[in-house]
């Protein structure tokens, strides 16, 4: 099987919803899906730093099913979608477990510290504009709404995340 078709040369390409449609690669839904793709592509590192410097090999498995989730949400785009409202629930317990070990957060912190903090800044970062995506599909296009709950909760989850491994690390928050 050849990678290239040839067939986006012209700046369309197509994606498989009830029937095939032929979009402008413009279109504001290959832009959410080029963003979950760079979403997905960071979460990659993200695992990558983890695994090289930290013992949190749990967290990098989370972070795995993450990956898979995003390519749920790329699918309810064009769809359906496998994820439920109990991935949503999942993101928030380990928001809590994770929270509940570190120092309490009383102001604005910058983004930064070691290296895979600092990546999951990035993370979160991206996460945010893949859900500012998301929200501009919502008039034109079906998006579940645990899509929508899934990647802002992602985002908080990726926050929390970056100041957990920042603590792992000896390294404290950088703040305002």
């Amino acid at each position: 099987m050849k990678i290239y078709t040839k067939g986006g040369d012209q700046g369309h390409t197509q994606i498989y919803v009830d029937k095939v449609l032929r979009l402008s690669k413009s279109d504001k839904v290959l832009v959410c899906y080029g963003t979950l793709d760079e979403l997905n592509a960071h979460l990659g590192l993200l695992v990558s730093y983890i695994a090289r410097d930290h013992s949190t090999s749990s967290l990098g498995k989370q972070i795995e099913t993450i990956q898979q989730a995003l390519f749920q949400i790329g699918f309810a785009i064009s769809a359906a979608t496998k994820l439920v409202v109990q991935d949503v629930k999942n993101l928030e317990d380990e928001i809590d477990r994770l929270q509940a070990l570190l120092a309490p957060q009383t102001s604005f912190i910058l983004p930064g510290g070691c290296i895979a903090a600092s990546q999951a800044h990035v993370c979160r970062t991206v996460t945010r504009r893949a859900e500012r995506n998301l929200v501009a599909l919502t008039p034109e296009h079906q998006v579940p709404e645990v899509c929508l709950q899934y990647i802002n909760r992602l985002s908080d989850f990726l926050f929390v995340v970056a100041r957990s491994l920042n603590h792992g690390a000896g390294v404290n928050d950088i703040k305002v």
